[in-house]
């Protein structure tokens, strides 16, 4: 008899212990829950050291961000893997991602990849979305872009946009995947549909020429201004272009200088050169040749054949700026040499009057003949006038410089 009463009272006794423990975890759980990190630490530590594998995880986080406790990463890495060998997918993934960079323990690609995976296979999106970017540059792995794509494919199904984005990429170049523009514009419009800006363009340019989706100009119009409004560059350059012709919305010069001007700003050559011509005519914004020869200016400096064959021009003819032959041969140049054949002319007829240069009718030939050849019927005529002016001799040279 008195042997069952024990029994009864140390019954009664577990039972109560484990509701208080129960209690204290939950206490812990809910501070943690509310921001009282202090008081979670508290509760939980003694759970952790028990090898309660959520507890493990909450303390690797409250260490690796500093919250109830001074911010330790070896202690939170410490923590991350007691709770990551008990198979925790969130300290799985954060294990991981200390792994890769490097932070509470030695930088190691391999076994970031290790625990990815091991988060990846239990579903978390997360993990999955990063293991997919190692399979994509072969950080930890050799690279694989059918791995990549699989792994892509799975975080894209739970809504991670920019997995969907990649896996869009991914499908329009037939990378890891069968090329498929209609599989494209799909997991573009579900990362579209999530705001990211890349996929907005992208999707946007698809519908502006018909690839995946039926040719459409005002959703073209739509995706591309919602990638706009976020700062995407080409997105606001293409949209300029869309009120500038008038494709999809009705035609607008001053909503076109707009957004080329936001373009110009964040530095979108074409947009400065394309920005620079309306400020020169006079469409959309006032006219103003002074602004126009900075936007022509901007464009030249990184390269635009066409901005630095008007800048040529605009410094030939003293527009905007102190006339100027010699800054009028350096942007023809400069444009000549990248092929563009109006300014080929121009650099030709500087040299057969002699303006900004030595008067060289060989010189003046061969650029001639070279937009001649380049389809320009004034490089005709100038190759042709300064063909009166020389011998034979001077003809074949030319005609050997521009071979």
């Amino acid at each position: 008899m008195m042997g069952k009463i024990t029994l009864t009272v140390l019954t009664i006794l577990f039972c109560l212990t484990s509701v208080a423990w129960s209690v204290n975890f939950q206490k812990g759980v809910n501070a943690y829950q509310n921001g009282d990190f202090a008081t979670a630490f508290r509760e939980l530590k003694p759970f952790a050291e028990q090898g309660d594998a959520d507890a493990q995880a909450k303390l690797g986080a409250m260490y690796f961000k500093g919250e109830g406790v001074s911010q330790d990463y070896e202690a939170a890495a410490k923590w991350y893997r007691r709770a990551a060998e008990q198979g925790d997918a969130n300290a799985q993934f954060s294990l991981g991602l200390m792994y890769y960079e490097g932070e509470g323990v030695p930088q190691d690609y391999k076994i970031a990849v290790k625990w990815y995976g091991r988060a990846a296979e239990q579903g978390d999106a997360e993990s999955q979305f990063r293991l997919g970017l190692m399979y994509s540059v072969g950080k930890g792995v050799l690279q694989d872009d059918k791995a990549a794509a699989k792994w892509f494919g799975r975080a894209a199904e739970q809504g991670i946009a920019a997995a969907q984005s990649i896996l869009g990429l991914m499908y329009s170049a037939g990378k890891g995947v069968l090329q498929d523009d209609k599989a494209a514009a799909k997991w573009f419009g579900h990362a579209a549909e999530q705001g990211d800006a890349e996929s907005q363009f992208r999707l946007g340019s698809m519908y502006s020429v018909g690839k995946g989706v039926l040719q459409d100009d005002k959703t073209a119009v739509k995706w591309y201004g919602r990638a706009a409004e976020q700062g995407h560059t080409e997105a606001q350059f293409r949209l300029g272009l869309m009120y500038f012709v008038g494709k999809g919305v009705l035609q607008d010069y001053k909503t076109a200088a707009k957004w080329f001007g936001h373009a110009a700003e964040q530095g979108h050559a074409n947009a400065q050169f394309s920005l620079g011509s309306m400020y020169s005519v006079g469409k959309g914004v006032p006219q103003d040749y002074k602004i126009a020869v900075k936007w022509y200016g901007r464009a030249a400096e990184q390269g635009n054949a066409e901005a630095q064959s008007f800048l040529g021009s605009m410094y030939s003819v003293g527009k905007g700026v102190p006339q100027d032959y010699k800054i009028a041969v350096k942007w023809f140049g400069h444009a000549a040499e990248q092929g563009h054949a109006e300014a080929q002319s121009f650099l030709g007829l500087m040299y057969y009057e002699g303006k900004g240069v030595l008067q060289d009718n060989i010189y003046a030939h061969m650029w001639g003949n070279l937009s001649a050849s380049n389809g320009s019927d004034k490089g005709r005529e100038l190759r042709d006038f300064a063909t009166k002016r020389m011998t034979p001799s001077q003809i074949e040279k030319a005609q050997d410089l521009a071979r």
